[in-house]
Parts: C-alpha cells; sequence; structure tokens
C-alpha cells in the first residue's frame, strides 16, 4: 500500500506531470488543432460567398448521401461474413487456427493501394479470373467487369473490416460463458431461441461496438474509393480531394472537410459510448471451456464451410496479388488463340530501371526509401508523444472525462481533412507543406498517435507502483528506476506500438496525397501512379511493389501477434 504524499512531493509530482504534458499538447495545438480551424474557416468562406443556395446543397448532400449509403451497405455484407466467423473463432478449434487469425488480421492493416492491387490482380482484366475465363471459354473480352463499380468498393470493404467483427466479437464469444447456453437448452429451449435469447443479447454491446466502427471506416474510406470506384463514385473524402487538388477550390473543400469531420465525431462519439459497455459476463471457469473441435457432421460442416468463405473473400485476393506479379501474360497465343501465361521477375527487375528516359522518373527503389524513412520518423514521433501522454495520464489518479476523447480526435478525422488543413496553414516559410520533409511523419504521427497511446497506457498503468517504491527505497535514481523496473515490463507494448505506428506510416496515403511533392514520392503514391496508367509494364509494377508493400506489413503483423497483450482484441 503506497504511503501517503507530502505537499511537497505532490506539488513535484504536480509540475513533472504538467511538463508530461506539454510536448503532446503543444503538438496537437499546432498540428492538429490549427489546422482544423483554418478549415472551419474556408468553410465559413464558402458558406458567405454561396450562402445556402440549392446548388451548394446539392453538391453536400450528393456526395453525403453516397458515403452515408455505401457505409451503411458495406457495413450490412461485413456484418453478413463476420458474425459466423466471430462464433468460428470464439467456440471451435481447428488445425491452422492460428495461423488463419494471423492471416485475416493482415487485410485490416494492408494499404488502401495494396488492397486495391490485389483486388485488381483477382478480377481486373487483366486479373486470374478474367485471364482464366477468357482462356477456358474462348473469350476475347475479359468477362468480369467488377472494377470500377460499386461492387468493387463492397467486396473491398468486406475484405478490409471482416477482422473488426472477428477479433471484436469473436473474442466477447470466446469469453462468454457456454453454461448460459447449456442450461437454456437444458430449459426446452431451441439452438436458435437460444442464440436469439440468451447469446446475442449478451454479445450487442460488442455487436454493436463493432458494427460502429465498421462503419465509421466505411464512411471514411477514400482509397478504395478512388482506386475501385473512381471519381463517379464520390464519397466525401474523394469529392475532398477532387475540389482541392483539380478544381482549386478551397473553399467547398473546406465545407466538405466540416460536414466529414462532423459526421465521423459523432460516430467516434457513439462508438465510445457503446464501447464502454462491453462488458462479458463470466464465471470462473477451466481456460477454454466452451471452445471445442467440432464433432457433430453439421459442426464440421459450418467449419469447412466458414474456412472456405473466409479463405475465398479474405486469402484470394492477397495470394491474387504476389502470384500476378510474377505471370507475364504474352501476345503469343495458343491452339485456342488465348494468351498464354509464364512466370517471369522481370516487373521486379523493373523497379530499378528508368525504361522511358523520363526526367521525371523517380526509381520505385527511391519510394521505397522514403517510405522507411518516413516511417521511422514517424515511429519516432509517435513513441516520444505517446510515451509522454501515456505516462502522464498514468500519473493522474483520476484523468477528466473528456482528456480520452481530446486525445482521440485525430482518429476521428480522416488523414485527407488533415492532408487539407497542413496545405492551407503551412504555406509560408519556414513551415511550407510541400517543401518541409517533416510534415509527412508528422501527419502519419497524429494517425498513429491514438493507437501508441492506447497501447502504452494499460501497460503503464499495469506496474505495481510497489516496485518503484523499493527500487528508490535500495537507492536507485528516478532514471535508473524507469530503465531497470519500468522499462522491462512495458517492453512488449512498446515494440507493439511501434511496429503499428511503423506499418500504419508505410500505407498512408491520404494525407500523403496532398503533402507528397512528384519528386519525393512514398511506396503508397508510387503504387498509385503506376496503376493509374496505361500499359503492361506499369501495371506489373504496380503489382511488384505493392507485393513488397504487403511483406513488409504482413511481418508487422506477425510481431503485433507474436507479442499480443492481454486484451488486444478489445483494444481497437
Amino acid at each position: 500500500m503506497p504511503y501517503p504524499m507530502g505537499k511537497t512531493a505532490a506539488r513535484r509530482t504536480l509540475w513533472s506531470t504538467l511538463v508530461l504534458w506539454l510536448p503532446p499538447l503543444l503538438f496537437l495545438l499546432i498540428f492538429y488543432f490549427t489546422p482544423l480551424l483554418s478549415i472551419l474557416s474556408l468553410a465559413g468562406e464558402a458558406l458567405l460567398r454561396e450562402g445556402l443556395a440549392a446548388g451548394l446543397g446539392a453538391r453536400l448532400w450528393r456526395p453525403l448521401r453516397f458515403t452515408l449509403w455505401q457505409a451503411g451497405l458495406s457495413t450490412a455484407l461485413t456484418l453478413l461474413v463476420g458474425l459466423p466467423g466471430a462464433y468460428l473463432f470464439g467456440r471451435f478449434t481447428f488445425p491452422g487456427k492460428g495461423w488463419l487469425r494471423v492471416l485475416t488480421t493482415l487485410p485490416f492493416i494492408l494499404p488502401t493501394v495494396v488492397v486495391a492491387a490485389g483486388f485488381n490482380a483477382l478480377i481486373g482484366p487483366r486479373g486470374w479470373l478474367n485471364v482464366l475465363l477468357m482462356q477456358a471459354l474462348g473469350l476475347s473480352e475479359p468477362p468480369i467487369r467488377l472494377m470500377h463499380s460499386l461492387g468493387a468498393i463492397l467486396l473491398a470493404h468486406v475484405f478490409y473490416n471482416t477482422t473488426i467483427i472477428l477479433r471484436v466479437v469473436g473474442s466477447a464469444w470466446a469469453q462468454l460463458d457456454p453454461r448460459l447456453e447449456q442450461a437454456a437448452r437444458v430449459l426446452g429451449a431451441s439452438p436458435w431461441r437460444t442464440l436469439w435469447e440468451v447469446t446475442l443479447p449478451l454479445l450487442r454491446p460488442a455487436i454493436l461496438a463493432a458494427t460502429l466502427l465498421v462503419f465509421l471506416f466505411d464512411f471514411t474510406s477514400f482509397g478504395v474509393i478512388l482506386l475501385l470506384g473512381g471519381p463517379r463514385f464520390a464519397t466525401l473524402e474523394v469529392e475532398i480531394y477532387l475540389q482541392a487538388l483539380q478544381m482549386l477550390n478551397l473553399p467547398l473543400a473546406g465545407l466538405l472537410s466540416v460536414v466529414q469531420l462532423a459526421c465521423t465525431l459523432i460516430f467516434l462519439l457513439l462508438y465510445q459510448r457503446v464501447a464502454a459497455q462491453v462488458n462479458v459476463p463470466v464465471t470462473p471457469r477451466v481456460q477454454g471451456e466452451g471452445i471445442h473441435s467440432p464433432h457433430t457432421p453439421g459442426e464440421r460442416a459450418f467449419v469447412v464451410g466458414m474456412v472456405g468463405v473466409l479463405g475465398v473473400l479474405l486469402l484470394l485476393p492477397m495470394a491474387a496479388l504476389p502470384l500476378r506479379s510474377v505471370a507475364r501474360l504474352e501476345a503469343a497465343r495458343g491452339e485456342r488463340g488465348m494468351v498464354t501465361p509464364g512466370l517471369t521477375l522481370d516487373y521486379y527487375r523493373e523497379l530499378f530501371i528508368n525504361r522511358r528516359g523520363s526526367y521525371f522518373y523517380v526509381p520505385p527503389i527511391q519510394a521505397a526509401r522514403n517510405s522507411l524513412l518516413y516511417a521511422g520518423a514517424t515511429m519516432a514521433l509517435a513513441l516520444s508523444l505517446g510515451g509522454l501522454t501515456a505516462a502522464a495520464m498514468t500519473r493522474l489518479r483520476r484523468p477528466p472525462r473528456w482528456l480520452d476523447p481530446l486525445l482521440m480526435l485525430p482518429l476521428g478525422t480522416s488523414a485527407v481533412t488533415l492532408g487539407l488543413g497542413f496545405i492551407v496553414v503551412f504555406n509560408r516559410p519556414p513551415l511550407v507543406a510541400r517543401d518541409f520533409p517533416l510534415m509527412i511523419p508528422i501527419a502519419h504521427t497524429l494517425v498513429a498517435l491514438p493507437f501508441v497511446v492506447r497501447t502504452l497506457q494499460p501497460a503503464l498503468a499495469a506496474i505495481p507502483t510497489n516496485l518503484r517504491q523499493a527500487a528508490a527505497v535500495l537507492g536507485a535514481s528516478p532514471w535508473r528506476v524507469w530503465w531497470e523496473v519500468d522499462f522491462p515490463i512495458v517492453l512488449r507494448a512498446v515494440i507493439v506500438a511501434a511496429v503499428f505506428a511503423f506499418t500504419a506510416s508505410l500505407g498512408e496515403f491520404g494525407a500523403t496525397m496532398f503533402l507528397v511533392r512528384p519528386e519525393y514520392p512514398t511506396v503508397p503514391v508510387a503504387i498509385y501512379r503506376f496503376i493509374s496508367q496505361p500499359g503492361a509494364l506499369n501495371y506489373g509494377q504496380a503489382l511488384a511493389m505493392s507485393t513488397i508493400l504487403m511483406a513488409l506489413c504482413g511481418l508487422g503483423v506477425a510481431v503485433i501477434e507474436r507479442l499480443r497483450l492481454p486484451g488486444w482484441p478489445q483494444t481497437w
């Protein structure tokens, strides 16, 4: 039991806590709230200039209506796939379950450009399905035309966000006491009635929290819409990008950003309110009770069928990408007049060659170096600021209720809005957004910071106070106490936070599109350039770069899974 502090010690603790708070708050004030206020100013300018005319209302309502529609439809489809998958992970054990868990986690952390490239490699005009069907049916044109359609957007969103349902609901299902369901069955309830009247009411908070989180990610989707849907499927995010960088209509872009920000903050607050109620009732029982291998033919059919569905939906696009990156479809024709595939590493070799001799050419390997440098700087910034924030929050016995939402605000702000705010505010020396290299990692840090704080703060709060007191009594300085007591305990959390920040920066696309200079692209921007240009060589290079980026993100997921922390599935 800790001894009560005297006035001097309490005053010293207060001042040290304020010192810890100062850098993160200054960072948020300068690089988050200032750009945010500038966007509000732009929105006011648009309203003063055009008023609430019918034309302006239509330009706001059209993208908002489509954004809500596609997010709602995507969320419903994700639940349709994710809830049976959550039951699979929460109630059954089967060979390869651990590997399947890791592989189903990978889509959520993949950059949007990699997801677009994966679906292009699978269902695109030169994708595997079209190539195989053309060869099998003797067709000269690709029969599947899903690219640049609403169907492609919905498939990609289900691919992306099914992981959230599997993690949040599946974890809650695994913790649910199976004896509650068994008691209902003993009393004569059918399996469906037990599910409807016992299981689902207990899982309702977890399902609502996961649903709101999926809807939030679908609502703020940018890269998937831009790359798989195109400009005619303009959500708020895409419309902000088009108005700011193509139409040069910054006031309207600012007004759209305010609408988008208001909506996402409402959804984020609803999510936080619901997530606070995710408390599955459990009773003491043997670890793993309720999770069993399939016994009956129905259970075995369900497990095999659900593993097959997850494999086709989540793993097939990821498998199609690397396979397509080493396949060249030559112009030579076979007996049936169709192209014949062949294996090659030419697309990877071309990453180092300026085939057209363009003066403006940037080697993809240079883009990879830029991304690694930006990711390293993001990791250092996010860990430093997130560590100070987590330490300051731990020192507060009762943190104010408004503190957590304040720190989570960047999570509710789209990267596109952040990029627009940076362009508007930082346009004079010495901080010119496109000329100051650190602007990109600063924007990436705003995206990663909430996750880093959420990872480090519970680990710091779990350190027993008596260990620090014992070390201090034995003569250890505060620095030595931190190094030999605190740091070994939080090391796993630090590694997880660092890997997450690093991989999040590697794949960030929305804000980077606003801030990057043409001669210093990142890997996602370079992939977007290649995949947007005609020609088999550009297409192949985009696939090769996407495969490399997917491998790096996969390595990050493997490290996170290896060092998984207690309560990790509920953290996000």
